[in-house]
């Protein structure tokens, strides 16, 4: 058994517009349009100037909180922020903001950041299911990867440019697309005729083919900004072609090309077929007759229900609102099989009318605090345990090549030169003499702790997004970010031995260290995960591999988020403090170590009950 695709490209000859064509799993199919790379580009501005302007807003929040502290004095409260718990503040706040204001966006407004609604773009999984925590988390992860060089998304931009649905690495990694949803105004010619033209006659077909009246509408839209010798030529062309269909009650060509116009508008806004049309065919413009008024209806309850929510609708109007989608449903079926595969401008309405009723309907749910404790206590823990092979495979390219590289400067000082860099050496020199002093391997002053605690912290949460993001790279960059930080570790406790003050450095790092260093392995895992999709997808496509593996390895990157985010408030306020004897801070790492333990291997009964996440790929894995 196989996966269904999730969803294929439309590209109608008739539109310079890219669409994708979802198939929902009620066996509604309906298409978006694909989000180019000018709209996407303008709301990511938009959203960044938001996140600017939040920054400069949490930095006068933190002033005036500190200037409440310090007994209503603002200058004070000004200052305080340049100082280090204020610092430190800040630096986390603007942490989270940066990495979490897409995902936070996305997962809870459905697909939708600021920037995004401003311009009517929102991200959706592939199948047209609703986005998910785990799936925009991913997305903007890979952001990293996407953004190089540098903060120039050449990567990104070139990814969309040769994806035939404008996704970035992201969106290949985290199976979304990126769709315009703005429903179009309800196309005149598709209303409903006069009322002195409802009393004539019904003819059985129209005069003119459906490509023939669709030449004649493009004609009719257009000649008013055609030159005049341009568009007496044109008229003059058609008028030829279309001479035993003209009215016969005289007048010039142009006059009768536009009452031709009108009686073949008007024929099919009542429903009669088309010339030469046979079979489902010929029920075309009697569907759009039928439905046009229910489908205008159905659209101005949608655009109720999307200003706030079904839930803001009473009973009978959410009712009222399911029933019509399945309506809207049912007769865009019906008319994409009357269409024969033409892209109509009725059948262009529908599926995006329908498309929005989808995604209100099947919003994702608000996150509950009892799924958050399920995620933390049970759905990590169990990634953790089901992933052991990845995680082993990057202790083993962060640990061999440290074991390797630390015995090999024992052997051969001479390569802690070519190894690390001037500063790490003259900081081995200098942490014999801080500590005969009393401060400790890195001599920071008291007041500092808290701002050093939050660097490290974001920091080193930094680098494992990168460890993680590599991954797309076939694992390539994982393994070299895996195997530097083993070379840079062994010959920095290589040096310290072999200078005679290894204590000093173990000393330092025992009590953040079994946090730290498992939270690289966690990260160096998630991009391992995500190279295997790519080099042995096994059964299953790549992209499937990759969606699957995608959400397995966010997992790991967020355990290692959390490992990173204790051992930072260690690192910098207790490591750091020359205060604590080597007991203390032994006790400190095992303890923590302990807990990391207790943790990973909760929730091993019943896991199995859980749930997948719903999206297009789920019944690949269970295949």
């Amino acid at each position: 058994m196989t996966a269904p695709v999730p969803s294929r490209v439309a590209a109608p000859a008739s539109s310079l517009e890219q669409r994708v064509e979802i198939e929902t799993p009620e066996h509604v199919a309906f298409s978006y349009t694909v989000a180019g790379i000018g709209s996407r580009a303008a709301a990511a501005i938009v959203d960044q100037i938001i996140i600017g302007l939040s920054i400069v807003a949490i930095f006068f929040v933190v002033a005036f909180l500190f200037a409440m502290i310090a007994g209503g004095d603002i200058g004070k409260g000004f200052e305080a922020v340049f100082g280090s718990w204020a610092t430190a503040v800040m630096i986390f706040a603007m942490f989270a903001l940066s990495w979490g204001y897409y995902v936070f966006f996305e997962a809870l407004s459905d697909g939708q950041t600021p920037g995004k609604k401003m311009f009517g773009l929102r991200v959706v999984q592939d199948g047209g299911y609703s986005i998910s925590f785990g799936a925009s988390a991913v997305r903007n992860i890979i952001r990293i990867l996407d953004a190089q060089p540098g903060i120039f998304y050449v990567v990104g931009m070139v990814s969309a440019v040769f994806s035939r649905t404008a996704k970035r690495v992201g969106d290949h990694v985290a199976g979304t697309i990126v769709v315009h949803e703005r429903v179009p105004e309800f196309a005149p010619a598709l209303a409903a005729s006069s009322d002195a033209r409802r009393d004539a006659a019904l003819p059985v077909t129209a005069l003119l083919t459906e490509d023939e009246y669709a030449l004649l509408q493009r004609f009719m839209a257009r000649r008013q900004a055609l030159e005049p010798s341009k568009r007496a030529e044109l008229t003059m062309q058609l008028a030829q072609r279309f001479a035993s269909r003209m009215p016969e009650d005289g007048g010039s060509d142009a006059a009768r090309i536009v009452r031709l116009y009108q009686s073949e508008q008007d024929a099919r806004a009542r429903g009669v077929a088309s010339r030469g049309e046979t079979g489902a065919a010929r029920e075309h413009h009697a569907l759009v007759a039928r439905g046009a008024e229910r489908w205008k209806e159905f659209a101005a309850l949608l655009a109720r229900a999307r200003n706030g929510g079904l839930r803001a609708l009473p009973e009978a109007d959410i009712a009222d609102f399911v029933a019509r989608y399945r309506e809207a449903a049912a007769d865009l079926a019906r008319l994409r099989t009357a269409a024969r595969g033409r892209d109509t401008e009725a059948l262009y309405y529908l599926s995006r009318l329908v498309a929005a009723g989808h995604n209100l309907l099947y919003r994702r749910r608000e996150v509950a605090l009892d799924t958050i404790w399920t995620f933390l206590s049970v759905t990590l823990p169990r990634e953790a345990r089901h992933s052991w092979r990845p995680i082993f495979a990057a202790a083993l390219l962060l640990f061999g090549p440290a074991v390797i590289t630390y015995d090999a400067v024992l052997r051969d000082p001479e390569l802690q030169y070519e190894l690390l860099p001037p500063g790490m050496i003259d900081r081995v020199e200098n942490a014999a003499r801080n500590e005969a002093r009393g401060k400790g391997y890195i001599a920071y002053d008291e007041t500092q702790r808290p701002m050093v605690s939050s660097f490290i912290m974001t920091n080193n949460m930094k680098v494992s997004f990168v460890a993680f993001a590599a991954g797309a790279t076939a694992g390539i960059g994982t393994v070299l970010a895996l195997v530097f930080n083993g070379v840079s570790l062994g010959a920095g406790v290589g040096v310290y031995q072999t200078h005679g003050v290894a204590r000093i450095i173990l000393g330092f790092v025992v009590a953040h260290g079994v946090l730290e260093l498992s939270a690289i392995c966690l990260a160096g895992g998630a991009g391992l995960l995500l190279a295997h999709a790519i080099l042995l997808p096994g059964a299953l496509t790549r992209r499937e591999a990759l969606v699957l593996q995608g959400r397995r390895a966010v997992r790991l990157a967020t355990i290692a988020t959390i490992l990173l985010f204790f051992a930072g408030l260690i690192e910098g306020l207790f490591s750091a403090d020359p205060f604590w004897p080597l007991p203390y801070r032994v006790m400190v790492g095992v303890v923590s170590g302990l807990l990391m333990i207790l943790w990973l291997t909760r929730g091993w009964r019943g896991e199995a009950d859980l749930p997948d996440e719903e999206n297009a790929y789920v019944r690949a894995r269970k295949a």
